[in-house]
């Protein structure tokens, strides 16, 4: 039987979400946005591009509102279109930098420690913006409950997914970070 790794997280993602919900009265940006953190904690570049991307979202669309009546729906939907548009333009951007070339390292440098190096810098070439609607999710609740408690009921509950996962599938998990690549979040991570 395989097993996908992907929609497991999302699963317990949204039990915890609605729990830190009920309890607390706080959204952890999304019902399935935590669980889809939860999958990235390894990688707290890709996590913070994320953050970004979503907090310049949120600040485009407060920057907007002042020129143009947005609420409702259409908040709603350019949010989550504003946020995938700074995802694209943020992964292009970070593609075409790191594509530019790291420069070599210099001639001083042991040749013992350049593998240590081009490994360090292998998990900065490798970051972008997870998913393409999570920005945009995580902007809807900036604007709605402000942007430092849905930070933090959105680490939490991550946090908490990512031990469930831990406890639930080890192996599957330990696969997925071994990974080089991530999966993108529009395909599935299925582990045999």
């Amino acid at each position: 039987m395989e097993l996908n790794l992907l929609a497991l997280s999302i699963g317990i993602g949204l039990v915890v979400s609605l729990l830190f919900s009920e309890l607390f009265g706080l959204a952890a940006g999304g019902l399935v946005v935590p669980g889809y953190i939860a999958l990235y904690l390894t990688r707290p570049i890709d996590v913070a591009i994320t953050l970004a991307a979503a907090l310049l979202t949120f600040f485009l669309i407060r920057i907007a509102s002042t020129f143009v009546i947005i609420y409702g729906r259409r908040r709603t939907a350019l949010m989550i279109l504003v946020g995938y548009s700074v995802g694209v333009l943020l992964n292009a951007a970070l593609a075409a930098f790191f594509e530019a070339g790291v420069e070599p390292p210099p001639v001083h440098v042991p040749v013992d420690q350049v593998a240590a190096i081009v490994e360090a810098s292998r998990g900065v070439l490798e970051a972008g913006v997870i998913g393409y609607i999570v920005p945009g999710l995580v902007a809807i609740w900036f604007d709605r409950q402000g942007v430092l408690p849905t930070t933090a009921a959105l680490a939490t509950s991550a946090v908490v997914v990512r031990l469930l996962l831990i406890l639930t599938v080890p192996v599957q998990l330990q696969w997925f970070d071994a990974t080089p690549d991530f999966v993108s979040l529009g395909e599935e991570v299925e582990v045999q």
